[in-house]
């Protein structure tokens, strides 16, 4: 079936983007993987209306955009707090909601996070790019056009009517996955590939203190303030590139970590830890002024935590499945 015109682009919000779980095994050629910062946002966003947990969500920073349904369809929002509202009236995150044809979705601003997910039932219509419909804004492909949304755009879904039995999903604290996006934020790391090149009291150091979100932040990396974290003395300022994942923690000439995200293919500087998969999710949350502390775990605890919200996840998508269409809690 031809995808339907759904939503109309009111205001775009300052960065709107379309984003999935991102492209992957393009690497070798600098191919970022790019897609969702908090990519478990995503996932049950689009399960909460029918979608594949794949599917292309719009990515929202800070003040959303301002969307007229064309047509009716169901809708869900997770991630960020922004406070969305349907024609002003507020709206429950982590929740399918139906807009009919003329409302508008709009979003007053921050509580808590800094990235929402807005997922349409029947997803986006948007060309698949090396596997993605994910924007690369820095390559300027992916998406719509390879850009943020403009006033004016439309937005369309594959058969979204077919979604609107999903209308009362809901995701709560029952499921146990629901996360905190505190200001004050602990995220578990293990130990990185030169974590040798720094002292045990350096090593330390950045694990007891704490560090402080920058402005220059974006969704490439996350840069700190705090402590210097200096590699021990005689090694040269940086290494030899390599590949790198999201989450490395690197530290550069300046001694402040960055937190590499999924916009970075290869880097060259020392990498002290990195942050373990399940806890990647937060880091699309962080924002200016925010604080971040380390705590190192082991690998059996990393794998240990990934599989206990991959099975939560599971479980939800079962009922997610429940012929009504609505979970049973």
């Amino acid at each position: 079936m031809r995808p339907v015109e759904t939503l109309k682009v009111l205001a775009p919000g300052p960065l709107t983007t379309v984003q999935d779980r991102g492209r992957f095994g393009f690497e070798r050629y600098g191919v970022p993987p790019t897609g969702a910062v908090d990519a478990f946002s995503l996932r049950v966003g689009n399960l909460l209306v029918g979608n594949s947990e794949d599917e292309a969500c719009l990515e929202i920073t800070f003040m959303g955009p301002r969307l007229m349904a064309l047509r009716d369809t169901a809708i869900a929002i997770t991630g960020a707090d922004l406070q969305p509202k349907v024609n002003e009236i507020p709206l429950k995150m982590w929740r399918s909601h139906l807009m009919e044809k003329g409302d508008t979705l709009s979003f007053k601003g921050p509580r808590s996070g800094c990235r929402a997910y807005l997922a349409i039932g029947g997803g986006i219509s948007v060309p698949v790019i090396m596997g993605s419909k994910s924007t690369n804004l820095a390559a300027r492909f992916g998406g719509i056009e390879g850009r943020p949304l403009r006033k004016g755009d439309i937005i369309s879904s594959d058969s979204p009517a077919r979604h609107l039995k999903t209308v009362g999903r809901s995701l709560d604290k029952a499921h146990q996955i629901l996360p905190t996006y505190a200001k004050d934020q602990v995220l578990r790391v293990i130990s990185g590939p030169q974590a040798d090149h720094f002292s045990p009291t350096t090593t330390e150091i950045f694990l007891d203190a704490g560090f402080t979100v920058t402005p220059e932040s974006d969704r490439a990396g996350i840069r700190l303030a705090g402590p210097r974290i200096e590699a021990e003395k005689g090694l040269k300022e940086s290494i030899i590139s390599e590949g790198v994942v999201p989450g490395a923690i690197q530290i550069p000439g300046d001694a402040q970590p960055i937190i590499i995200l999924g916009e970075t293919v290869t880097g060259g500087y020392r990498k002290i830890a990195t942050v373990i998969s399940v806890d990647l999710p937060l880091l699309g949350q962080l924002k200016p002024g925010d604080r971040v502390h380390f705590v190192e775990v082991s690998m059996e605890e990393a794998v240990a935590s990934f599989r206990k919200v991959e099975k939560r996840i599971e479980r939800f998508k079962e009922e997610a499945a429940d012929p009504s269409g609505v979970v049973t809690m």
